[in-house]
């Protein structure tokens, strides 16, 4: 996996308490039959992911690659336990989990090995939720903050080593999983201006402008204080998150979660 981008305290601080509940929604609208025994969280980054599996799943393990990034998961999932590992090789018995999610975390993946592991891991009855989101670059009131977001990009561009994966096109049936479900979702969240600030400020393409020296911590936000502050202007604003989630199972088993 492409991780070290992510090897970062700044990040793993900014991801564990600056972004928006999105993980919630999303997982709030996967239709499972019952809660779920043990969950599996692969890619968890801070927690965020891993937290949000508390209503769908008795236990719950978050994996992740990057050690750094697991440096406020005690307080951002304190019921949760934490593993370092990546996706092509899961440190855990075949069929322990009849919940494994992945959160846009097999875009850095070696898709096949990865996915014949969550098929192993996966227990018989059982469903992986594979989802993301992408940016909130625009909102419901009209078109400054596409416009900014779109300026915030030239200034912080973003760093090399994702790639788009749509769960349409894998490699499923080789790798002993299928798709049962898809849905396109757009999430709509209220959004002040201090929350959007701190939002921004925490992605990975600012981070990495200041670890190269492009700028200073203080010098990012300072940019994206003063030039947000005409977008928000008028008061808070809906923002606009697009996302997908896909429920998918092993291959030749029925119902379960």
């Amino acid at each position: 996996m492409v991780t070290s981008v992510y090897d970062s305290e700044r990040l793993a601080a900014a991801y564990a308490f600056d972004r928006p509940p999105v993980h919630q929604q999303i997982l709030g609208s996967a239709r499972l039959g019952r809660r779920a025994d043990r969950a599996l969280d692969v890619g968890c980054g801070a927690g965020l992911s891993t937290a949000a599996l508390a209503p769908l799943a008795q236990r719950v393990i978050g994996l992740e690659a990057v050690p750094a990034m697991l440096a406020h998961c005690g307080t951002v999932a304190p019921q949760a336990r934490f593993v370092v590992g990546v996706a092509e090789r899961l440190p855990f018995g075949a069929g322990m989990f009849d919940l494994v999610t992945a959160a846009g975390s097999l875009n850095y993946a070696d898709l096949t090995p990865a996915l014949s592991e969550i098929a192993r891991v996966l227990a018989p009855g059982g469903r992986f939720l594979l989802y993301d989101f992408s940016e909130g670059r625009r909102s419901t009131d009209g078109d400054a903050l596409a416009d900014w977001f779109a300026a915030f990009e030239r200034r912080f561009p973003w760093p090399a080593g994702w790639r788009p994966l749509d769960p349409r096109e894998l490699p499923l049936a080789r790798c002993g999983l299928r798709l049962l479900d898809y849905a396109d979702i757009e999430l709509r969240l209220p959004t002040t201006f201090d929350d959007y600030l701190r939002y921004t400020v925490s992605g990975i393409n600012v981070d990495t402008a200041i670890t190269r020296g492009a700028c200073s911590a203080e010098e990012a936000r300072d940019w994206c204080r003063e030039t947000l502050a005409e977008v928000f202007a008028t008061g808070d604003m809906t923002v606009v998150i697009p996302g997908y989630l896909a429920t998918l199972s092993r291959t030749g088993t029925g119902g379960g979660v």
